[in-house]
């Protein structure tokens, strides 16, 4: 659909909400599309619940409500939320629901939990799917048939999307944006949510910061607050050091207890992680390096194979022939 004019319909999106969803899971997603039209004709959004009656989130928000399942005719997209309490919530009802406008659906997405949802009514049998990662395990042991990547931020399998939810969800309806929009319009409104870059579903739930133990002191709490502010500035380790008041040996040992990596690596895998998502959204090595703080794109290079055992370039290429594959 991308490349669409401002003559062609709009694309109808109908969030499912019910009692007890998860707020952030259906105002995230609601906001990329909302956002859109100031960028391009943007979409339809509809909230629909089984009766056409308003909803209480589980944080105890009511949500207005467009529309009953019933008046439901078609949609280009259906998005169904989750919710931390999904067996309680994804009653017979809301499967029914799921199942019907499904099926009146060009696509369909998940969020969160809501694969529970979808594997429930037989959507995702033999299909891949992402969930949260606490929920992971047990979608793949509820559900056998179902292809569980418990690591990924979302997953498309056909008309099929899922996403680990919460910011995640973001991410997805960014991703369906530019598959309507192109890749300009959806990083537009990405920058109007002031949301950093969209990641691609490729990309682990965990970062870099999240995947290694967390600071316990004080003074490692701080440097990596300070990294993390804006991980391009200049920050060798006699820098760090200054900036607490340590020699540049004793914040090398304290990173390396707390954090299992040195200032400097830890550095890296900041900035590497932001690399990524500037490669997998089409700008070059040499703009990637400036974007992230590296001094060339050679220092660039050999931090990323070092890390990752390929080349920046040759990433790149890997990934637009996976996003074209699927």
């Amino acid at each position: 659909m991308a490349g669409r004019t401002a003559e062609a319909p709009r694309p109808r999106v109908g969030i499912l909400v019910f009692d007890g969803v998860k707020l952030l899971d259906f105002v995230g997603p609601a906001e990329v599309f909302h956002e859109a039209s100031q960028r391009c004709p943007g979409y339809e959004l509809v909230a629909v619940s089984v009766d056409g009656h308003d909803v209480t989130s589980s944080m105890g928000v009511r949500i207005g409500v467009h529309h009953s399942v019933e008046e439901i005719d078609a949609l280009d997209t259906l998005v169904v939320p989750g919710s931390e309490r999904a067996v309680e919530v994804f009653t017979p009802p809301v499967l029914d629901a799921v199942r019907t406008l499904a099926a009146r659906s060009d696509r369909v997405a998940s969020i969160c939990t809501a694969a529970f949802a979808l594997a429930s009514v037989g959507l995702l049998d033999g299909r891949k799917t992402t969930t949260h990662w606490k929920f992971a395990a047990t979608l793949a042991a509820a559900f056998p048939r179902v292809r569980v990547e418990s690591d990924a931020i979302f997953v498309k399998d056909g008309r099929l999307h899922s996403s680990a939810g919460v910011a995640a969800g973001i991410d997805l309806a960014l991703a369906l944006l530019e598959e309507d929009y192109g890749a300009d319009v959806a990083r537009s409104v990405a920058q109007l949510l002031l949301v950093y870059m969209k990641r691609s579903g490729s990309q682990s739930q965990f970062s870099a910061s999240l995947k290694g133990p967390a600071p316990r002191s004080t003074l490692a709490r701080s440097i990596t607050d300070h990294i993390h502010a804006d991980p391009t500035r200049d920050h060798s380790v006699q820098e760090l050091a200054r900036r607490v008041n340590v020699s540049p040996r004793h914040l090398t040992r304290l990173m390396r207890e707390e954090l299992d990596a040195s200032p400097s690596e830890y550095v890296s895998a900041i900035r590497l992680d932001l690399v990524i998502g500037h490669l997998e959204s089409g700008t070059t090595v040499s703009e990637a390096a400036r974007a992230t703080g590296y001094r060339s794109p050679v220092s660039l290079r050999r931090a990323f194979v070092s890390r990752y055992g390929i080349t920046p370039s040759e990433y790149q290429r890997r990934f637009q022939t996976s996003r074209s594959a699927g």
